[in-house]
């Protein structure tokens, strides 16, 4: 028990309660699953996992019988906290003018009080990846725009969060988990999900000095990536001068910034659907010498050996999604993960759209039914992505000493008609209420 002050002149103690879930299966996800132990949830960390254990005096009891216990699962996609309604300008905070900020914190502006938290944790969603800018939500750069159409390229630093907190210090696993870039893409806007043109199409377009031709679309294509490069060569000459202490030398919020970038720290993560743009997103990386994490990737079936012999993960993103391109297969969103594993890449899934997190766990599902090994869908919404986001020691999977991020369930977490029983997050059970719940009970007892 932890005393953390004094109020009305006495003493206060405060402290995380012990939980002990008995007789329940543990689906650790990293290992073996355990048939009928006891899990000890203790100062807010996974404390003993077995069969013979004695709860200490005064814990909580949660008999588990015929109930799993699995780790929370985690989005590695989404605005969460930063915007409410996205048809209410006043309602998001997910978006700045300028083209390269780098210094901005999605963390500083997540409203802890946001409804779709509460909606989430129903769904046994106890982490999530929120983004500065989603990249305009087509994967790849067909957004990030703002003002008269001035394109944003970085929109500043993604924080790994709970979904749980009184406040977003409170709710924060790390406020620098990675930099958002929007990378360039090559063409206009097409297909369902705005996504550019085939370069095939494309080439086929006449007039090339007009506003949709290829050598025009490549001229422009080409100054953006270049203006990309001219700003890591700025971040570069500002590394070394601040290493040498140059005189005069002044600190620069925006440079700093890019420190954790430059020196492998944080990784880069790079909005490029297409495999054309993953390839020169490769080849940026490589150059700069930066660690990088592919964003909503649409072409794995090409880029997939690239992505694989450079060791570069990726986050998914919707599997229950539409065809992006007219002449794309129905399933195409359905097998990326599968095409995916199949190639050897690391990945997550990320929703990258409020509206869906909530369905992430089925996103994961639908995969499997379109070949995914189940063991890998479990995977990418745990400890694929805490791996992803360096911090694997820490949630992820159900073992001792890792915080105490777990759900308890009456099956399978990813099928439809399981239930979520108790959410844990930080150790402390969560209350499964939201909007919909409350107004639920509020009609249900109408007399």
């Amino acid at each position: 028990m932890r005393f953390l002050g004094v109020l009305f002149g006495c003493t206060v103690a405060l402290g995380a309660q012990t939980i002990v879930i008995r007789n329940v299966d543990v689906y650790p996800v990293n290992g073996a699953e355990l048939k009928g132990v006891t899990v000890v949830l203790e100062d807010g960390k996974i404390g003993e996992i077995g069969a013979k254990i004695v709860p200490a005096k005064g814990a909580r009891i949660i008999e588990g019988k015929g109930l799993r216990v699995y780790p929370g699962m985690i989005d590695s996609g989404t605005e969460l906290g930063l915007s409410e309604v996205s048809a209410v300008r006043e309602t998001v905070d997910s978006g700045e003018l300028g083209e390269f900020m780098p210094q901005l914190r999605a963390l500083s502006a997540v409203n802890p009080e946001s409804e779709h938290f509460g909606v989430v944790r129903v769904n046994g969603i106890t982490s999530v990846m929120t983004f500065p800018s989603s990249g305009g939500g087509g994967g790849g750069g067909g957004g990030g725009r703002f003002g008269g159409g001035e394109r944003q390229y970085i929109s500043g630093q993604a924080a790994l969060i709970h979904t749980d907190g009184w406040t977003w210090e409170d709710m924060a696993i790390d406020r620098t988990a990675a930099v958002h870039l929007i990378f360039p893409t090559l063409g206009g806007r097409g297909g369902r999900g705005g996504g550019a043109l085939p370069d095939a199409i494309l080439e086929m377009i006449p007039g090339a000095t007009g506003a949709t031709g290829f050598t025009a679309a490549k001229r422009t294509y080409d100054q953006q990536v270049a203006k990309i490069t001219e700003f890591f060569d700025q971040a570069r000459q500002y590394q070394k001068e601040r290493a040498a202490k140059v005189p005069g030398f002044k600190p620069v919020l925006k440079m700093e910034a890019m420190m954790p970038i430059l020196e492998g720290r944080v990784p880069l993560a790079i909005s490029a659907a297409r495999a054309s743009v993953i390839h020169d997103a490769i080849a940026f990386a490589e150059k700069q010498k930066i660690k990088i994490v592919i964003l909503q990737p649409r072409d794995i079936a090409k880029a997939g050996a690239e992505l694989k012999a450079k060791n570069i993960p990726v986050i998914l993103g919707r599997v229950l999604a539409l065809p992006e391109q007219e002449d794309d297969p129905y399933d195409g969103a359905f097998t990326q993960p599968a095409e995916a594993y199949k190639a050897g890449v690391k990945f997550a899934f990320g929703t990258f759209n409020n509206e869906f997190v909530r369905n992430l766990p089925y996103q994961a599902a639908t995969a499997v039914a379109f070949g995914l090994p189940y063991e890998e869908a479990l995977k990418a919404v745990t400890i694929n992505a805490a791996q992803i986001w360096g911090h694997a020691g820490d949630i992820g999977s159900v073992e001792k000493g890792k915080v105490a991020d777990v759900i308890v369930t009456t099956g399978d977490p990813l099928e439809v008609s399981t239930q979520v029983k108790h959410v844990f997050i930080k150790g402390k059970e969560v209350p499964l209420v939201n909007k919909q719940t409350r107004l639920y009970e509020k009609y249900m007892s109408r007399q």
